[in-house]
């Protein structure tokens, strides 16, 4: 059965777009291993951005497949990264993935944060469409959403709240990075290597993508607290507060990014 996407709203496949830096995605790929030639899959894809990305990085030999239970995120990565060497399918992560064929190089980015109960499970169903010797590289965040300087008391407690309900009730996982070498080594991988570094790294004046980038997700996370934040009224002060925050070029805001992979054992090993 399908997990709910927490983030779903009519606008996401526009932010998962403006968020995503393809060049990135290419050189961490690269960097884990991918080049030429290779068949690559992109597991929750979105509408595709980083599909089209890992193609590119895969060469005009190389190809790249994305997965995604969303129809509208898939119709829309088919109209506008589909080509030659891109192909997508609607599929869900928590089922068998028959069909697809094998593939040299496996990516997964920013998915496990969603799937808390579930992870070890969605990367052991990955490793069934892996060739062996084929690389498997996880990107996910960890203390997700948590890492700021310089916001009120009333506000950090509020978010603190948000993310605690989040993790207890919707299966968010706000510490899947720290997790990501777990996963891999027990399934036997070698060859490990992990890189830890910063997704966001906010100081000075606010740009317009981050600020559009996290209004979105207060307002979508808000929402599904149905009005539950200590200290508030409802979302509409809260996010005031979290603006106002925000605005100010004196804070400092980050998200640490880790990114672990490595090479699938022989069957026999």
């Amino acid at each position: 059965m399908a997990a709910t996407y927490i983030m779903e709203s009519d606008e996401e496949s526009r932010r998962l777009e403006l968020k995503t830096d393809v060049n990135a995605v290419r050189d961490q790929a690269r960097r884990a291993g991918l080049g030429p030639g290779m068949r690559v899959l992109d597991a929750v894809c979105g509408p595709g951005i980083t599909t089209a990305a890992l193609a590119e990085a895969a060469g005009e030999d190389g190809s790249a497949v994305g997965i995604d239970i969303c129809e509208d995120r898939i119709s829309r990565a088919r109209d506008v990264y589909g080509g030659s060497r891109t192909e997508f399918h609607v599929r869900d992560i928590l089922e068998p993935l028959e069909g697809l064929g094998t593939f040299d190089f496996a990516w997964m980015r920013f998915a496990l944060e969603y799937y808390r109960a579930e992870s070890f499970d969605i990367v052991r169903n990955l490793v069934s469409v892996l060739r062996e010797g084929g690389i498997l590289c996880l990107v996910d965040l960890d203390y997700n959403c948590l890492s700021h300087y310089g916001m009120p008391g009333r506000l950090e407690k509020a978010l603190r709240h948000v993310v605690d309900t989040l993790e207890s009730r919707e299966n968010f996982d706000p510490y899947a990075g720290r997790k990501l070498y777990s996963h891999l080594y027990r399934l036997g991988f070698r060859d490990i290597r992990v890189e830890a570094g910063a997704h966001h790294l906010i100081y000075g004046p606010l740009r317009e993508v981050d600020e559009y980038n996290w209004v979105r997700k207060l307002e979508v996370l808000g929402r599904r607290m149905g009005g539950d934040l200590p200290g508030y009224s409802g979302l509409e002060e809260f996010r005031e507060d979290f603006l106002a925050f925000f605005r100010d070029p004196g804070r400092f805001t980050y998200t640490p990014i880790l990114t672990a992979w490595g090479r699938k054992p022989p069957a026999d090993a």
